[in-house]
């Protein structure tokens, strides 16, 4: 996905870099927001009280004890992932809407960390609209900014550069969500206290 919007491939198919990269910024957020909004509904009908805080602790715990270890790999998902065939179909605002809005809801795509199933229940565990829709529209922000590394990717060469840092990305991401996985376990601890 990161490989296919670069300014490299926005320009070959005569689309700007900067506006699919915004339209896939307000897709992700937007529906991130609007799918947490919906979990923090649903949230709202179960009782008020400290069992929200202490099920949001165990499922970040069990989400950290999943992608710290081999579970990771065998997390249950969908093997669906955005429609590549919408890169040559449709202007790159509306692909980028789209595949925004997709990755932004984190469940309608391949889901490779237990963080994503811990973001989402936790939007339902705020247990109202307005605190689901803040955790979703991070969540998706969060899914936005993920694009900002292809902006290297001008010509072919940079394209290299970009596989080649994703590459060696890959261990310290899955550290560093392991260790915001730590953070909000000891955050969630601490309010509990």
């Amino acid at each position: 996905m990161l490989a296919s919007i670069t300014p490299l491939g926005e320009r070959s198919r005569g689309f700007s870099w900067g506006v699919t990269v915004s339209a896939f910024a307000i897709g992700a957020v937007g529906a991130g927001a609007l799918a947490g909004a919906a979990a923090g509904a649903v949230g709202s009908l179960a009782p008020e009280g400290t069992w929200r805080d202490v099920a949001g602790l165990a499922l970040v715990a069990l989400a950290l004890a999943i992608d710290a270890s081999p579970l990771r790999r065998r997390l249950p998902t969908t093997r669906r992932q955005v429609n590549e065939d919408w890169l040559t179909r449709y202007r790159g605002w509306v692909y980028g809407v789209g595949f925004g809005a997709q990755l932004g809801t984190g469940l309608v795509t391949i889901v490779t960390s237990a963080a994503v199933y811990a973001a989402a229940f936790g939007a339902v565990l705020c247990g109202t609209v307005a605190a689901g829709a803040a955790v979703g529209g991070a969540f998706g922000a969060v899914r936005a900014v993920s694009l900002l590394p292809a902006r290297v990717a001008e010509d072919p060469a940079g394209l290299v550069r970009l596989h080649d840092r994703l590459g060696r990305a890959e261990a310290p991401a899955r550290h560093a969500a392991l260790a915001a996985e730590t953070v909000a376990i000891v955050l969630l601890a601490v309010g509990l206290l």
